[in-house]
């Protein structure tokens, strides 16, 4: 395990941070910029892409939460929050200068080392955007290691989209390609799931190229179905699986999900490794 996989000092203490942004995304959901006060720790700190933080509220509990920064720059750990339980309302009532804790990074990452070489196709649907930005800016830091990259984005309605200000950079560098389930007023893109963009999406290297995909869990055994016709190996695809993550290092047992136990062995999981699973129906 190298430094980038190994929280800070103990993995059962939090760490005092600070929330020095707040960033509205879309309804319900907000981007925090969120600083380590220890200049010592925040200067030790490394994650990679897809691994989480614990964000510890006093008096209220703890969640993990995904980082969705750049991980070439971990003094500011951008976490893209969506209010969906006690702890994430009461973070949304918080404002910038407000202290919290952290604990992390836990859990594997992205195979973006495996990439050389390689054509990209990043899958997300809805907030699942979020474990993947740090995947792009991985990708964009060394654009010249990869083939072709594409970033497929999916959400309900247009106001659902995350980062819609970043695409225009990521672009022409890599081709992002963006689809709603209903159009609204002023909407003039694809009208669609997101598994219609990758039916569609010229793939000119099967055996040379590696998805990832993060959303509901529906979307990405769709997705996963959709690759693997298209010719795609299932070694060289990856998913990201969420679930009731409470100590972050496998003790608990709430992550578990069949064999795994996803704080510990995930949040990014080998589709091969996890196939028989994700076919249980509301699993």
């Amino acid at each position: 395990m190298n430094a980038a996989t190994t929280p800070i000092d103990n993995p059962w203490l939090n760490t005092s941070a600070t929330i020095r942004r707040v960033i509205p995304e879309t309804p319900g959901v907000a981007t925090y910029d969120i600083v380590i006060d220890d200049p010592d720790i925040a200067g030790r700190y490394t994650f990679r892409p897809g691994q989480f933080n614990m964000i510890y509220l006093p008096g209220t509990g703890e969640a993990a939460i995904s980082i969705s920064g750049d991980p070439n720059h971990p003094l500011c750990l951008p976490h893209t929050i969506r209010e969906a339980g006690n702890v994430t309302h009461t973070l949304a009532r918080l404002g910038e200068g407000c202290s919290i804790g952290i604990r992390g990074p836990f859990g594997s990452a992205w195979p973006v080392d495996k990439c050389t070489g390689k054509d990209v196709i990043l899958v997300a649907g809805g907030i699942g955007m979020a474990p993947l930005r740090p995947v792009i800016y991985g990708l964009l830091h060394q654009r010249e290691r990869f083939g072709r990259v594409s970033v497929l984005y999916g959400a309900r309605s247009a106001d659902g989209l995350l980062y819609p200000d970043e695409f225009s950079k990521w672009q022409p560098s890599i081709d992002v390609q963006m689809t709603v389930d209903r159009a609204t007023s002023g909407w003039q893109g694809h009208v669609g799931v997101v598994t219609a963009l990758l039916e569609r999406l010229p793939i000119a290297r099967p055996d040379r190229t590696v998805l990832m995909t993060c959303g509901p869990e529906v979307m990405m055994w769709y997705t996963v179905q959709s690759a693997l016709t298209r010719g795609l190996r299932p070694e060289s695809i990856w998913v990201s699986l969420e679930r009731n993550m409470n100590c972050a290092i496998g003790l608990c047992g709430h992550c578990q999900m069949g064999p795994h136990f996803v704080c510990r062995d995930g949040p990014v999981l080998r589709y091969d490794q996890v196939a028989s699973i994700l076919k249980v129906e509301a699993l």
